[in-house]
């Protein structure tokens, strides 16, 4: 009975919105796979794919690069755990993030969920990223949630961010899905999604500003500075 009455209450937590993961980059630039970077004991993807599940979706898209046995093996103990974790494996990841965004639209799609009305997606590599954030884009009623971040300044410089670093639109966001849908033969290159939702009307973008997202690991010295501070396991 008391089984019963936890998935009953699952079930009702679940809200109407996918998650995809964009975790199919190369990591060229930082030398060694970002999805296996280790947090609190775990694979980052592993963790972010946690994360997602604390939002109660419908489903979460993993999409992750061919040919890499580590990290498949990083992410199947989760989805064989989590039926809702569905792995998509990109075949040509070099091709850049649109690709892994088509891949991820539709495997939700082939699900046929009447109920999705909105898609929520992330990356990996955001070390800060935390659930509350996630809740704010979810709870933002514009056709795109975007969150609102400056970009890293040099490293050799005061190990911050400079106050006229640029502003960044971008990931994690939440979006229409019928827009999303609509946008899929679009998607082409590593840009395409942030040039389609630049030409929305300003009323239709919501953001969450938070400059924790600015920390992204792309380089060496970006990953030296993420385990100093302890944002990441050594």
């Amino acid at each position: 009975m008391n089984s019963r009455t936890s998935i009953e209450d699952t079930e009702r937590q679940t809200q109407n919105h996918a998650v995809i993961i964009l975790a199919s980059g190369l990591s060229q630039r930082l030398g060694q796979p970002k999805q296996l970077l280790v947090k609190h004991g775990e694979p980052l993807i592993t963790y972010m794919a946690r994360l997602a599940l604390s939002t109660n979706p419908q489903i979460i898209v993993v999409v992750i690069p061919d040919n890499r046995r580590l990290i498949v093996s990083a992410i199947t103990d989760l989805a064989d755990q989590h039926p809702s974790v569905q792995i998509v494996v990109n075949s040509q990841p070099d091709t850049g993030m649109a690709h892994s965004l088509s891949l991820g639209i539709e495997t939700i799609a082939s699900f046929e969920n009447p109920s999705i009305n909105r898609v929520l997606i992330m990356g990996v590599d955001q070390v800060l990223l935390d659930e509350p954030h996630l809740t704010a884009l979810l709870a933002g009623k514009q056709t795109v949630v975007a969150s609102h971040y400056h970009s890293w300044q040099s490293l050799e410089k005061h190990q911050s961010l400079h106050k006229g670093a640029s502003d960044i639109i971008g990931l994690p966001l939440a979006i229409n899905y019928k827009l999303l849908r609509q946008w899929q033969s679009e998607l082409i290159g590593d840009k395409g999604l942030r040039n389609l939702i630049r030409g929305l009307p300003t009323d239709q973008i919501g953001r969450v500003d938070n400059d924790q997202l600015s920390y992204d690991i792309d380089t060496p010295e970006q990953l030296a500075y993420a385990k100093q501070q302890g944002w990441l396991d050594e």
